[in-house]
């Protein structure tokens, strides 16, 4: 059924709340039924595919992320070690990674937010399970009950997430920025990151919790803007340009500046601390802004059902769960690995300390 807006004042914002009515549709009452019927999957085919996207992206995001810690393995074993990125195979990494990237932002178009943003659970797991399939690390218990978790949380994220149908146009992104609930929202956001940010730089206070709080803020934003912007390709697709509209690469200035600002801050999470617990931190973060976002900006839980929304968070639980039991405890020196190998260090081998003794001694020769 349609759902109707309140009407706004002035002709483009009745023209707005006009398209919403028309785009904005749910299947069953509910945010989602979790129903496995054949008329639940002809209603929600448009969001599988979204799903699809999102979960083989994370794949290849898993894929390129051990085919780049391979090749450092690689270059580790090698007489003469060359830098990493004259490595053909750590660039067919990062390669794939952008595939797999463009695959989850490609997902944000047709599936709700809060369906896609969960998933990235599958590039965790994913990762774990490549490693112990191809690089023979551990398998561990944790990583088998981790990895049957996420996979039962994400069972349950794609039969309860919102069960709506949302078409993402210039006009009715412009609707959904002049909000109160998003204004009251974003203005929130802005005092508590300004806040976080101040003790960071001015008091030196570099706790884990602060810095991925910042992450979680701009990702906020992240797919606030990425959803906007996706969306609107997808909907010019269909023959409705949408790229003519100003709000189109504000969006877009908005995506590429959060992104860089979330890099920023993440790689000073890792530099500090193991990477082993910044992972699941930020997994949970940055789900638990996106849902956030999703509800307040696009309002993809209205109308939704009590017992929907507890079992779409049983869900959510559940791959918070999985990601950490893959990732608790998994040893360092495995990222180490491929940097340092002790049989590489001059003087730790035969061959080694003869060329160090050679150069060294051509080095002194050149200077005296």
């Amino acid at each position: 059924m349609a759902v109707l807006a309140p009407a706004g004042p002035g002709d483009a914002a009745s023209a707005a709340l006009d398209e919403l009515s028309l785009n904005f549709t749910y299947g069953a009452p509910g945010a989602g039924n979790g129903s496995l019927s054949g008329d639940w999957y002809r209603r929600n085919q448009i969001h599988l595919f979204g799903v699809l996207l999102a979960i083989l992206g994370n794949l290849v995001i898993s894929i390129s992320l051990n085919i780049q810690k391979y090749s450092h393995l690689q270059l580790a074993q090698q007489e003469q070690p060359r830098p990493y990125f004259k490595s053909v195979l750590w660039w067919g990494g990062v390669l794939l990674m952008a595939v797999g990237e463009t695959g989850n932002f490609a997902a944000y178009g047709f599936a709700p937010i809060t369906l896609i943003a969960p998933l990235g659970c599958v590039s965790v797991t994913g990762s774990a399970i490549i490693s112990v399939t191809f690089l023979k690390d551990n398998l561990r218990a944790s990583d088998l009950l981790g990895t049957t978790l996420a996979f039962a949380g994400t069972y349950l994220l794609v039969n309860f997430a919102p069960n709506i149908t949302q078409a993402i146009s210039a006009r009715t992104v412009q609707y959904y920025l002049v909000g109160w609930q998003f204004l009251i929202y974003v203005i929130s956001e802005i005092l508590i990151f300004c806040i976080l940010l101040y003790f960071y730089k001015r008091k030196g206070m570099k706790h884990m919790v602060i810095l991925l709080t910042l992450v979680a803020i701009l990702a906020s934003l992240t797919v606030i803007s990425v959803k906007a912007v996706s969306g609107m390709i997808t909907f010019s697709m269909m023959d409705k340009m949408q790229l003519t509209y100003p709000i189109f690469y504000i969006m877009f200035i908005i995506m590429i500046a959060s992104c860089v600002f979330q890099v920023k801050f993440l790689n000073q999470a890792t530099k500090l601390y193991n990477t082993t617990t910044v992972v699941p931190v930020n997994h949970i973060f940055f789900t638990i802004s996106a849902i956030i976002a999703g509800i307040i900006f696009y309002q993809e839980f209205l109308g939704a059902a009590f017992l929907t929304v507890f079992i779409y968070l049983f869900g959510c639980f559940l791959s918070f769960l999985g990601v950490f039991l893959v990732t608790r405890n998994r040893e360092k020196e495995h990222l180490q690995q491929s940097y340092i190998d002790f049989g590489n260090i001059p003087d730790t081998t035969p061959e080694r300390k003869t060329w160090r003794e050679t150069n060294v001694g051509q080095n002194t020769t050149r200077f005296t």
